[in-house]
């Protein structure tokens, strides 16, 4: 009896922190501050496991494919954990009333209850197996309408992040283009201010301070997401969103010809994003971390500016004022690239790269196919 009353207890216990967190999941709109969760601990303790993986596959490659591989194999798993902390709940209570079930085999035990509570969570509807009276029909009801419901907000949930997905990864590739592969803040304004396109600028960070707001909003509601590689090798959101940093912070030391207020709207709001995704991820700032910005590179950045035709305002204290900008985000995104194993952005490119649109499998062939061929001997 004792065992009986412990099952049911459990049972309906479970049933609760599922729901709580399924709910907490997929239809609140607001990141949960509370450190028990089903979800956070699978995604946390996932992670954990995929990285210690990761670290052991020697071809970068591999290793990539099989991170990029995380987050939609993460979304899956979570689904089916719920699912069968859900089933077993539920088989729990059936057995604390006593299996008053029909079955085939006509000797009940809790197997049996585990396949009862199954084929009702998942609706079938076989009939082989039924609830003779009482508590047993009651349970079996409330198992049935709660799988109906749950694979429907499944069905309304992966559209959902998908979506988000698509809408990340659209403004991800314009950097490409404009900002070299890898992206980075001196590509990025060379590339704007050589070709006088500095309304052009002013414009990209306007759309990137949206961007950044909904790169927020969705990365909360669905932390899944930052586990969701970009399509391209040398990109990122992470990657993004640093340089829409660094390049706000660049406008805000002065530039000519570019408002500051520009790049302060920016910088606060992409600022604000990568502090509360750390939060989120629950990774601290990073107290050491490597020089992103050195003195040699500070210098080839003004240098690359002055031949631009741009000068920066106060430039005997520029370097010191871009510190400390610097210092406001760059221990937060350090952290979530060590966490989320993805590089960071240069601040100044060391080396000449083709962008990715200039590349693919098809033009390494035909390059390949130009060269001429050694004669034998």
């Amino acid at each position: 009896m004792l065992l009986h009353i412990i099952a049911a207890i459990v049972g309906a216990l479970v049933i609760l922190i599922i729901l709580q967190d399924c709910f907490e999941t997929i239809v609140l709109p607001r990141r949960v501050a509370r450190k028990i969760r089903v979800s956070r601990l699978f995604l946390k303790n996932a992670w954990r496991l995929a990285t210690w993986i990761a670290r052991k596959i020697r071809s970068t490659g591999r290793r990539e494919n099989f991170i990029s591989s995380f987050g939609p194999v993460a979304l899956l798993m979570l689904l089916v954990l719920w699912a069968a902390f859900l089933i077993v709940a539920f088989a729990l209570l059936q057995w604390s009333v006593g299996s008053v079930l029909d079955a085939p085999e006509k000797i009940v035990t809790f197997a049996t209850d585990l396949y009862m509570s199954g084929t009702t969570f998942f609706t079938l509807g076989l009939g082989d197996v039924t609830p003779r009276a009482g508590l047993a029909r009651i349970f079996t009801v409330m198992e049935g309408g709660l799988g109906f419901g749950f694979l429907a907000l499944v069905i309304g949930y992966l559209p959902v992040i998908y979506q988000a997905f698509s809408r990340r990864e659209a403004e991800i590739t314009l950097l490409d283009a404009r900002a070299g592969s890898p992206p980075s803040a001196s590509e990025f304004l060379r590339r704007h201010i050589q070709h006088q396109r500095t309304e052009e600028l002013q414009q990209f960070l306007r759309d990137w301070e949206r961007w950044c707001s909904e790169l927020m909003e969705s990365h909360l509601s669905y932390p899944v997401l930052m586990y969701y590689r970009s399509q391209h090798d040398r990109q990122s959101w992470l990657a993004a969103l640093t340089i829409v940093l660094d390049v706000s912070a660049l406008v805000m030391l002065g530039l000519d010809n570019i408002p500051e207020q520009v790049g302060q709207f920016t910088f606060a709001i992409a600022r604000h994003a990568a502090v509360d995704l750390s939060q989120s991820t629950g990774v601290a700032p990073a107290t050491h971390m490597p020089e992103r910005l050195s003195s040699a590179n500070f210098a080839r950045l003004q240098e690359l500016l002055t031949s631009l035709g741009i000068a920066i305002r106060d430039e005997e204290s520029a370097e010191m004022r871009l510190a400390t900008l610097r210092s406001m985000y760059e221990p937060y995104v350090y952290a979530l690239s060590q966490r989320l194993m993805l590089e960071l952005p240069e601040w100044v490119a060391t080396e000449e790269t083709i962008d990715d649109w200039q590349s693919s499998v098809w033009d390494h062939f035909a390059l390949t196919s130009q060269r001429p061929m050694k004669k034998a001997g």
